[in-house]
């Protein structure tokens, strides 16, 4: 059960402060946003701080109703732990962890990293820390995890990342989980007239442009040169410019490659997470392997069609969103059947 709150504002009220720790990936930062909605909506006295990797803070600093991001960089402090720089760095970031005492910390994550945030982190006299208790099909999962928690719950191992953290949260602070499913992503969208930093992502024809994301950490996940060329062809008898998008220098190499043999084509700068949200918000929708751009696409809501070698969009992908479809095929989906999926989709609001 929620501790009974303990805090007050400077008006005199009370609060409940909630830590959510959820570091890493790109894809799973995104994942975590619904629960925090569902906090907000539950419990509107709630004051919710983040701590995630630094590289994503941008990321959650986007999420309405997190108040506060603790931006951590356990990735690189790794790699030499007992570098000076290193120790400084930790010893500040463990201070900002540790500034305001929580009622309730709930790691998200599920790993050894995660945990150990959550047990460095301050409880007020009555505060839990609350975790997963089991490992789910398809996720990591390590033992410190239950053993730090204060309360450990077992969620159904078949289940979707996003409502594993939003039962989690649920279960954990005493809610019933909603029916209605927000990320609560805000989005900037600029014009090029007001934000002359953004003609390198302008359409140079000022036809709509549908962003293409053809990276991914994992080869097996890539979508065929010769689909992304056919589909471009498409997109442009259509109507539509295209943007291609990068992560890594390699991507960008690619991207390159690609524009050279797409017409109206667009190779966006790399950019930063909340800059990179802002220009996609602004875009007629989104084609895109299994990657966290593409799950960025999902939280904004935009028409979205998501490309799966693999049959585990039952665990990623977007189910049951009228803006957004699957496309599941071995060795690949076919670029018939994506057409017709970004038809669907961007078309009619989305509605099949």
């Amino acid at each position: 059960m929620l501790p009974l709150p303990r805090q007050r504002t400077e008006d005199g009220e009370y609060v409940l402060k909630i830590l959510i720790v959820k570091l890493s990936s790109l894809g799973d930062v995104v994942h975590a946003m619904p629960a925090v909605q569902d906090i907000r909506r539950a419990l509107p006295q709630a004051q919710i701080d983040w701590v995630v990797e630094r590289s994503f803070a941008p990321l959650a600093l986007r999420c309405a109703g997190v108040r506060r991001v603790i931006p951590c960089e356990l990735r690189r402090w790794r790699k030499a732990p007992f570098a000076a720089a290193t120790r400084a760095e930790w010893r500040a970031f463990k201070a900002e962890l540790q500034r305001e005492a929580y009622d309730a910390v709930i790691d998200l994550q599920g790993l050894t990293k995660s945990a150990l945030v959550a047990w460095l982190a301050r409880l007020t006299s009555t505060g839990r820390r609350y975790a997963l208790a089991n490992q789910t099909d398809g996720s990591g999962y390590e033992a410190p995890t239950r053993w730090v928690a204060d309360v450990a719950i077992t969620i159904e191992p078949h289940v979707h990342a996003v409502r594993r953290g939003r039962e989690l949260c649920a279960r954990a602070l005493g809610y019933a989980m909603p029916d209605v499913e927000s990320f609560g992503l805000v989005a900037q969208v600029k014009t090029a007239r007001t934000a002359p930093e953004n003609r390198a992502i302008s359409s140079a024809t000022g036809r709509p442009c549908v962003a293409l994301v053809h990276g991914t950490s994992r080869a097996d996940k890539e979508w065929p040169l010769a689909h992304w060329l056919d589909l471009a062809a498409r997109l442009d008898a259509a109507g539509f410019d295209v943007a291609l998008l990068h992560g890594t220098d390699a991507e960008q190499r690619r991207s390159e490659a690609m524009a050279r043999e797409m017409a109206h084509a667009r190779v966006w700068p790399r950019l930063a997470l909340d800059a990179l949200t802002d220009a996609l918000a602004g875009c007629a929708g989104v084609i895109g392997v299994d990657s966290g751009l593409s799950h960025i696409a999902v939280a904004l809501d935009l028409p979205h069609v998501q490309l799966y070698n693999f049959d585990t969009a039952w665990r990623t992908g977007p189910i049951n969103r009228p803006r957004q479809r699957c496309v599941y095929a071995q060795p690949a989906p076919s670029v018939d059947a994506v057409w017709q999926a970004w038809r669907i989709v961007s078309s009619n609001g989305g509605q099949a």
